[in-house]
């Protein structure tokens, strides 16, 4: 598709999270630059590309044309050590997470001489991902920080994260974007593709590719309390190795889930409003877990798809 926006490394602009860069920069006028930023948000909103902004902002190469933008564009700067899941080579798709091996090399990087005189940068993309083992080596970083080095540390899923890994993080919430901001990055987008993206540009264009059909056809069949079929079983295990249609799902499940919860409330119906509002809470950390540990996607939508029917049957 034509139009689609810059990666993140590459993005001239940021639309948008305007208070958080506010914060940034705020902290960097007074001279309180925190070792790590955590940037949190939905998927597909822009924590990367504001991750790099802020890179960008630190090592003074927020002129792409500059020879340090220009370094930074194409991977090359000294400086600067990006985190992020690493492509399987026999399956052609990304890995599951991170793992201890893809984390060790920052030690060793931050604990070097800056090869251009000033800050060390780090971004870990995706920290929900880390195994048990990355989560700890990149918290003793964290707890041991070396001068003049900075993590920024992106997460779609905070709430599963070490709460020790958390607390040691200056903390970045974004949210969507606005209706004119999401029409600035894709322009090219309809306004109703647009408008049930909820100001995220990654999951505008992953609905422009219309998959999300798909999950819409499951979230209905199992809020109607139907039973799955061969066919369903089918969808599943697709669904499963696409990481943005295991995102799409739980979304319009807890969508759907809360919706349901917010209706019996309204009805004067509040044990059944309870109850669904713990189910639509189970609903994301069956999420938060399945993200954060790596397990069977297929097996955490059938649990997904088994709370919404039983939020039928009540």
């Amino acid at each position: 598709m034509n139009g689609n926006p810059p990666e993140p490394r590459l993005a001239p602009h940021v639309y948008g999270h305007q208070a958080a860069i506010r914060q940034f920069e705020e902290a960097c006028a007074f001279g309180r630059l925190h070792h790590a930023w955590l940037i949190s948000g939905p998927a597909g909103v822009g924590k990367a590309t504001l991750a790099f902004h802020l890179a960008r902002r630190v090592l003074g190469g927020s002129d792409l044309n500059s020879p340090v933008g220009r370094r930074i564009s194409a991977g090359t700067h000294g400086d600067l050590l990006t985190i992020t899941r690493k492509l399987d080579p026999r399956k052609g798709q990304l890995r599951g997470g991170i793992t201890i091996s893809d984390v060790q090399p920052v030690q060793t990087f931050l604990h070097h001489t800056a090869t251009e005189g000033g800050w060390r940068v780090v971004i870990v993309d995706g920290l929900e991902t880390l195994n048990r083992s990355a989560a700890n080596a990149l918290l003793k970083i964290l707890e041991e920080p070396p001068p003049k080095a900075i993590l920024f540390l992106t997460s779609s899923a905070p709430g599963g994260l070490l709460p020790t890994l958390r607390s040691r993080c200056r903390s970045l919430p974004l949210s969507g974007l606005k209706d004119e901001e999401m029409k600035a990055v894709l322009p090219e987008l309809p306004d109703d593709v647009l408008r049930r993206a909820h100001g995220s540009p990654g999951r505008a264009l992953f609905l422009a590719r219309g998959r999300d059909s798909v999950c819409a056809k499951l979230v209905a069949q199992a809020m109607a309390g139907g039973e799955l079929d061969h066919e369903n079983w089918m969808t599943i295990s697709q669904l499963a190795r696409e990481a943005d249609s295991f995102a799409l799902l739980c979304d319009l499940l807890s969508e759907a889930l809360a919706d349901q919860a917010r209706d019996a409330a309204f009805a004067g119906d509040l044990p059944r409003a309870a109850i669904l509002a713990e189910r639509t809470a189970r609903l994301g950390q069956i999420r938060v877990q399945s993200e954060r540990f790596n397990l069977d996607k297929a097996e955490a939508i059938r649990e997904a798809l088994a709370l919404a029917r039983q939020g039928r049957q009540d």
